[in-house]
């Protein structure tokens, strides 16, 4: 059972803590929620959420936003796809650091005792093959795309170690795939893959541009797998500390990322070109996620084929309205 207090959610109206809200508040009704946003107002509501406006990089506004919370779901990060990788790398280094640093501090100042932190496979340093949890080598520095946020990362999971070790803080760390669905950013300028190629795809570009390779290869994960995984895991009050990946198990290559989004959008571009020169990333990430399957005893909910085809109908729908 989740416990009775409220839930504290950093990054309440981001593509991952929407979905979060939406599986707590259907598959555990009794659940009361504090969000937090800063620069993307609320849209979805329901009388069991209090939104909060917080800058998360200020410490005081913090622990305001936790204040009264019994369980915490770090959930908040400044994302982007290659594009922002490419020109700004710094952003994902600087924010997220300062967010995941004030929010642990001002979690345990608070009083609270369990949380689940989102991390990212970017910590991880070029492998072949499906890395493990302990695979994580702290000697080699993460890929070179993700020199910044990845150690960014890495300080952030050691951070959570400190609290638990020091201050007996409850907290398990999700090394997460890239997640995609609904409500995902899908300005060309800060989408990830899935997007940008969803959009593409919809507006029936053509001829139609696919950045870096189509022989990318890629774990990825749709967001209400991952939400369902939160509210396991929040109902495991024998966690007290552990790291798990978190992704489908499996990996897809952007070639067929394009060729499911445009069998579903009905369109045959003339041409198909793929623009080496143009922002991308490491080439393979795959990750081995049998621990927290076993765990939990969890398995993805949704096929890459069958999240592709939600998240391209909910996109139909609102992309007159959808401004990120």
């Amino acid at each position: 059972m989740l416990d009775r207090g409220k839930i504290f959610i950093a990054g309440a109206t981001g593509l991952t803590g929407t979905s979060i809200i939406k599986h707590l508040l259907t598959h555990y009704p009794s659940s009361r929620i504090r969000g937090t946003y800063h620069t993307r107002p609320p849209f979805y509501f329901d009388e069991r959420i209090e939104y909060v406006r917080a800058d998360l990089t200020n410490r005081e506004e913090c622990r305001i936003a936790v204040a009264g919370c019994t369980s915490a779901i770090l959930a908040a990060a400044t994302t982007g796809g290659a594009q922002m990788t490419n020109d700004q790398p710094y952003r994902q280094m600087t924010d997220n650091l300062v967010m995941d640093a004030l929010s642990l501090e001002a979690i345990y100042r608070e009083g609270i005792q369990r949380a689940i932190y989102l991390s990212s496979a970017t910590v991880y340093q070029p492998f072949n093959g499906y890395i493990k949890e302990a695979d994580l080598d702290w000697n080699q520095d993460p890929h070179s795309s993700y020199l910044g946020v990845g150690w960014a990362k890495r300080a952030a999971e050691k951070l959570c170690q400190f609290w638990h070790d020091k201050y007996d803080l409850k907290i398990i760390i999700l090394r997460c795939a890239n997640i995609y669905g609904p409500y995902a950013k899908f300005d060309p300028n800060t989408s990830n893959f899935i997007p940008a190629l969803i959009r593409k795809a919809i507006d029936r570009v053509d001829p139609f541009e696919v950045w870096g390779s189509a022989d990318v290869a890629r774990d990825v994960i749709f967001a209400d797998d991952v939400a369902q995984v939160v509210g396991l895991l929040l109902a495991r009050n024998n966690i007290t500390f552990d790291i798990f990946n978190l992704g489908y198990g499996n990996v897809i290559t952007v070639g067929e990322v394009v060729d499911l989004a445009l069998k579903h959008a009905a369109h045959c571009p003339e041409k198909i070109i793929c623009t080496g020169n143009m922002p991308t990333a490491i080439g393979f990430r795959a990750l081995d996620c049998n621990k927290i399957k076993h765990s939990i005893n969890w398995e993805p909910a949704y096929s890459v084929k069958d999240g592709i085809g939600i998240t391209m109908d909910w996109w139909r729908k609102n992309k007159e309205t959808w401004l990120r």
